[in-house]
Formats: C-alpha cells, sequence, structure tokens
C-alpha cells in the first residue's frame, strides 16, 4: 500500500506527497499534461523540443544540472504522445534544491535565441541518427501513419518531419510554453524521507505564488473503429527482413485495459510465452519475436513484431503468427498460463515500487488519468482478469480487418546481410 496525501495549490497545481522512511533519497517529479498529441499537426516535435529547452536555463539559474548535482542529485525527463515528465532525485536534505529548479523554470523560462538554437540542432541530430540513419528507426512514422487516419497519435513524439522543428521561432516557443507548461496544467509528486506537512509548505513557498494558465479545453479527433485490413511494405537497408502486424486496443483506462496487456504477456513475454516458444525455440522461424502495447491515454495499439530467420519465407513467417493469433480467438487460454502470467505481472508491480522514483511516477501518472489511488488496486485488477475476458478481448482485438501490417524489406546485398542472433531466455 503506497500512503499519500494529495493537495491542490490556488493555482490549481495537483500535490501529491507520499513519506518513506526507508530511504535517504526523496525523488521530485513534475507531470505537464502536455503530449506530442496536444500539437499543431504542421508544427510537431515541440513537446520533444521543450524537453530540451526547460533545461537550457531559466530567469535564476543558467544551468539546471549543475545545482542538481551539488546537491547530490542527479535529474532527467521524458515525453510522450500523452505527457511531458520531468524528475529529480537527491538526498531528502536538499529537497528545496529541486523544488527551486522546478518551480523557477515553471515560471520563467530563459526564452534565448543561443539556446533556441542550440536545442533545435539536437532534437534535429537526434532526429536524423535515431530515425534516418538507424535500421528500423523510422518504424513510429510507417506505424502511427498506418493505424490513426485522424487522430493526433498519428505521428510519434519526436515528429513527423526534422523541419517542423528547424522552422520554430521564438514567438512558437512562448505561446506553446504559455499554453501548457503553467501550474494548473502540472502535477507535482514528492516521494521520499519528507513530513508531508513540512515537503507542502515548500511546495507553497516555490510554487504558489505562480499564475496558473488559461488552458483550452482539449479536442481530439475521435479515430473511428478500423473496418479493413492496411498493410505497408518499406524497402531499406536492414540487416534482416521485419514484420509488424498492428491492432487496435482500449485506452489505459478502459476495463479491458488488463486483459488487453495480459494477451501481450501470453503472446511474448519471457521464454515460455506462446510466440517465443512456438515460433523462435520450436519451429525456428523467426530470430526474434515480441508482443507489446502502447498503454496510451488515448485508445492505443498492440503490436506483434518479428524478424524471420534467415532463410525462412516472409510469407511463411507470417502465416505461422496468425495461427498463433487465431487459436487464442478459438480457445481459451487455460486458467494455470493466466495464472502464471498474472503472478508475473505482480511481482513487476511489487518490484517497482521498491523505488521512490518509480513510485512519484506512477503516482503523477495516475492522477493525471483521473485517480491516484489506481496505483494501489492494480494488483487486484489484473487478478480480476477470467479465462473468458481474455477470449473476448482476443476476439475483439485479433481481428484482420482491425490490423495493418508493416513489413520491411531488406535491400542489402545477400553478403551483407547478418541473420540476427537468436533471444537469450530470460
Amino acid at each position: 500500500m503506497i500512503k499519500y496525501e494529495r493537495f491542490v495549490l490556488n493555482n490549481g497545481l495537483r500535490v501529491l506527497i507520499h513519506e518513506d522512511k526507508s530511504t535517504p533519497m526523496v525523488a521530485v517529479n513534475v507531470l505537464y499534461d502536455i503530449g506530442s498529441k496536444d500539437e499543431n499537426p504542421a508544427k510537431t516535435g515541440f513537446a520533444h523540443l521543450f524537453e530540451h529547452l526547460m533545461f537550457g536555463g531559466s530567469a535564476n539559474i543558467p544551468d539546471f544540472d549543475d545545482p542538481i548535482q551539488l546537491a547530490g542529485g542527479e535529474n532527467n525527463a521524458f515525453t510522450n504522445n500523452d505527457m511531458t515528465n520531468f524528475y529529480d532525485v537527491l538526498p531528502a536534505e536538499n529537497l528545496e534544491v529541486a523544488l527551486w529548479l522546478e518551480s523557477d523554470r515553471m515560471l520563467s523560462l530563459n526564452f534565448d535565441e543561443k539556446v533556441l538554437e542550440t536545442q533545435r540542432k539536437v532534437v534535429v541530430e537526434e532526429f536524423k541518427e535515431t530515425c534516418l540513419n538507424e535500421p528500423y528507426g523510422d518504424v513510429w512514422h510507417h506505424i502511427s501513419d498506418l493505424a490513426y487516419k485522424v487522430h493526433p497519435y498519428r505521428w510519434p513524439t519526436i515528429g513527423l518531419e526534422p523541419k517542423h522543428v528547424e522552422d520554430a521561432v521564438m514567438q512558437d516557443v512562448k505561446d506553446f510554453f504559455y499554453q501548457f507548461y503553467r501550474p494548473n496544467n502540472a502535477i507535482l509528486v514528492i516521494a521520499g524521507n519528507v513530513k508531508p506537512k513540512k515537503a507542502l509548505a515548500l511546495v507553497e513557498k516555490w510554487f504558489g505564488d505562480i499564475p496558473a494558465g488559461n488552458l483550452a479545453k482539449r479536442k481530439l479527433n475521435e479515430e473511428p473503429p478500423q473496418l479493413e485490413f492496411r498493410e505497408k511494405t518499406v524497402e531499406s537497408k536492414v540487416p534482416v527482413d521485419a514484420i509488424y502486424l498492428v491492432f487496435h486496443t482500449c485506452s489505459r483506462t478502459h476495463p479491458d485495459f488488463y486483459a488487453v496487456d495480459l494477451l501481450s504477456d501470453v503472446l511474448a513475454s519471457g521464454a515460455s510465452s506462446r510466440l517465443y516458444r512456438k515460433l523462435l525455440k520450436e519451429r525456428k522461424l523467426f530470430s526474434h519475436i515480441d508482443c507489446y502495447i502502447t498503454a496510451s491515454n488515448e485508445p492505443g495499439l498492440l503490436i506483434v513484431e518479428g524478424k524471420p530467420t534467415n532463410g525462412v519465407p516472409m510469407e511463411e513467417a507470417e502465416k505461422a503468427l496468425w495461427e498463433e493469433l487465431e487459436l487464442l480467438i478459438s480457445s481459451p487460454i487455460s486458467k494455470s498460463e493466466l495464472e502464471k502470467i498474472v503472478n508475473k505481472s505482480e511481482s513487476s508491480l511489487v518490484f517497482s515500487e521498491v523505488s521512490v522514483l518509480n513510485k512519484a511516477i506512477n503516482l503523477a501518472f495516475f492522477e493525471l488519468v483521473g485517480d491516484a489511488s489506481i496505483i494501489n488496486r492494480e494488483t487486484s485488477l489484473y487478478q480480476q482478469v477470467t479465462v473468458e475476458e481474455m477470449q473476448r478481448v482476443a476476439r475483439a482485438v485479433l481481428r484482420r480487418e482491425n490490423c495493418s501490417k508493416l513489413v520491411y524489406k531488406s535491400t542489402m546485398p545477400a553478403g551483407e546481410m547478418v541473420a540476427e542472433e537468436e533471444e537469450e531466455e530470460d
């Protein structure tokens, strides 16, 4: 049980404080309710750009990293479709350093042309390195474009193309900041060896005077149900051919989420999972195989991906994949198989609660989706999934007309193609 106290400041900042006496450390997590789904389709990549800009200094802090390091801590951030998240971990006695840093960049980010130019180049270079020059690096550009036609998940977090960030001007940056990076669009979580009353007083001191923003109501285009099979083949200089079967699923807060998550585990989570055991170990059709979900706040995706073993025709590999998926539709899994994957999920959840940083991030996320107390109910929600629910969800999700297929066809000369090593057993 993760106990926490919840407060809301007058400016709308939501604050959650979890006291953990077992550690000398404290984690400060600031989640902003802004992800790539909130971007202008003609100006994508801005949420990711801001992840970098927020480390470019503020009115009273020219360099964000130095004070954290001098206080014995570390910091980082991540961005996805749904949110931008910043975190600091440091000795509990230095909590105020992190609050000072986070509040200063929320109040008065450094809008400097040199900083913008530097971070713009960093982001564009990252785009080129990870998406354009890395094998399979553009996979999310293809998957997003195939699976989504109207919803803003149709572009990846890094953006549609480098030009959108290259063309960003200072007014664009200021508009984006004052639209989204406001206290009433943020969640602050403090987890660690702190007293809630004292921690709240420090939060009030550093964040209480930051003015709230005028937030516009979020309006996202709803993705209509996919009613026909879609496919795309990409010829590219990748080491080996690859296939991705992409299915629409529910949102992270939908009651079916836990069954969908377990369904992905049945298919490819560990050496005893179905796809790994049957298609990689026994039949040796694949050198790599996986299944995972996006777990996004809006209706997301379940992805089955595989790289056929050298010499195995793509058609044969794909046929074997569909046979395994259809088996889940036609035949319910056994109670023992379900119990096994539920136990594995429970172990992962328990392990994740050891870290104060993980607890801070998870509390912020569940507060974002509407109910921080879910953090204490997740285990039981997985345990409540039945064999019948698993089959119902499989029938709803793993339909051919609900699928988009992406195939990478290697254009590398046969002598240069390298078969990927077989996955190690968990």
